[in-house]
């Protein structure tokens, strides 16, 4: 089973392993080290271009990749609130973050639903805009850097708000970032998972 795990700890739970008896294959943007009590397949957050099959437990490519900082900017969009940020490797250098009342969903049926419906449609439409206007404001400055684009919190709100930044839609990282109520300080905590990689482990066949 896959889970992201910390390119900290990524590292201190392979650097044992380096130069063991085993088997190392690069390929497809994943690192699969074969060893005699286990298999593990890494794939870094921002791509592994090596390729190659190596005799013993090669992770020098692995480890770049892992190492290697980017300009990434991050959309966080939730009912009632946003969160924009560029961050030049692990360091935010640029953010806002805003709010917007959104209300829950009514119970009741009849007119007074409806009444309620349009209201809230034209909350989140607010909110979709407000959210949207940080976004250009916050990235454009940096688009000849930004390498990736991470979205989280609610994915439909997201990806409205990185649709109308054309420019961002080839630069989307495939994971979506499934973080709470979208604030400076969840913000801040992003990197963690920004560069955490994907790892499944599975025991060797007898």
């Amino acid at each position: 089973m896959a889970r992201y795990v910390g390119r900290g700890n990524v590292r201190k739970r392979l650097e044992p392993l380096a130069g063991t008896l085993g088997r190392t294959s690069y390929g497809g943007g994943s690192a699969r080290i074969e060893t005699v009590d286990e298999t593990l397949t890494v794939t870094p957050p921002f791509g592994l271009s090596h390729e190659g099959e190596y005799a013993s437990v090669e992770l020098g490519p692995l480890f770049e990749a892992l190492a290697r900082e980017h300009t990434v900017a991050a959309i966080l969009v939730r009912r009632g609130g946003y969160a924009v940020g560029v961050f030049d490797g692990e360091r935010l250098v640029a953010s806002k973050v805003g709010t917007r009342f959104v209300k829950g969903r009514h119970k009741k049926g009849g007119s007074s639903a409806n009444r309620f419906r349009r209201r809230r449609e034209e909350q989140e439409r607010e909110l979709l805009d407000a959210a949207t206007a940080t976004a250009r404001a916050v990235l454009e400055p940096y688009r000849d850097r930004i390498e990736f684009v991470a979205l989280g919190g609610d994915r439909g709100a997201a990806t409205q708000v990185a649709e109308q930044l054309p420019w961002l839609t080839a630069r989307r990282l495939e994971r979506f970032f499934d973080v709470p109520d979208p604030r400076q300080r969840v913000l801040e905590r992003l990197p963690y998972d920004l560069y955490a990689a994907e790892v499944s482990e599975e025991p060797a066949r007898p």
